[in-house]
């Protein structure tokens, strides 16, 4: 039968909360980045011009239908051949969970967008209001409220996605795990620590996640 015992962890403990502080800052930096290509790609696809929509529907269908494992490997292996230059595992891990996320973001964007009525549009133009005064003014506003919901739950994912990043030898809390586990022999203790540590994180911004989401479908 196996004996757990955990107290070695203790040892360890500046290298786990190393990998958690990493985890949350690259989460914060790709969430950042991705809401804004997003953002930006979104509000291309609505433009209705071919010369913007569709490279902006070809970027969103790639990278919703290719596992963000694969994008993770291809960003540090592939691209360096493809344009000649060095990218480290960071900046690869940052590139690929960015753009990843960037394509959800884009649809849920998207999709908040057109659930606004037409007549709110129609409104904004007799007042003699320009398009971009409509869209940051009466559409954005009211399909913010709407997306928040699914935006955030989308970020939890995306913090679930950084589990990933161990695969570069980036030093996240799995890599640290990893680490620790191959240099103690204890993989089963460092793992449930890992997923504890997870939870703790994410368990709270769900809740919230879930307020949230029921205050909007109240309004």
């Amino acid at each position: 039968m196996y004996h757990w015992n955990f107290s070695f962890l203790v040892n360890y403990k500046d290298l786990l909360l190393a990998g958690t502080w990493f985890t949350i800052k690259y989460t914060i930096l790709v969430v950042a980045i991705g809401l804004t290509v997003g953002l930006i790609s979104a509000l291309c696809r609505l433009t209705g011009k071919k010369i913007l929509t569709f490279p902006m529907n070809a970027y969103v269908e790639i990278f919703r239908c290719t596992p963000v494992l694969v994008q993770l490997i291809w960003f540090y292996y592939a691209l360096p051949v493809l344009v000649s230059v060095d990218i480290s595992p960071e900046l690869a891990s940052v590139l690929a969970l960015s753009l990843y996320g960037g394509a959800f973001y884009s649809e849920i964007i998207r999709g908040g967008i057109l659930s606004i009525d037409r007549g709110q549009t129609e409104a904004g133009q007799a007042l003699g209001m320009q398009a971009l005064q409509i869209m940051r003014r009466i559409i954005l506003p009211q399909a913010f409220r709407r997306m928040t919901a699914p935006l955030m739950n989308q970020s939890i994912m995306q913090l679930k996605n950084t589990s990933l990043l161990s695969v570069l030898a980036v030093p996240d809390l799995v890599y640290q795990g990893q680490a620790i586990a191959h240099e103690t022999y204890r993989p089963l203790e460092c793992y449930t620590v890992i997923a504890l540590v997870y939870l703790m994180v994410l368990l709270p911004t769900t809740m919230f996640s879930r307020s949230i989401e029921r205050r909007t479908s109240i309004q």
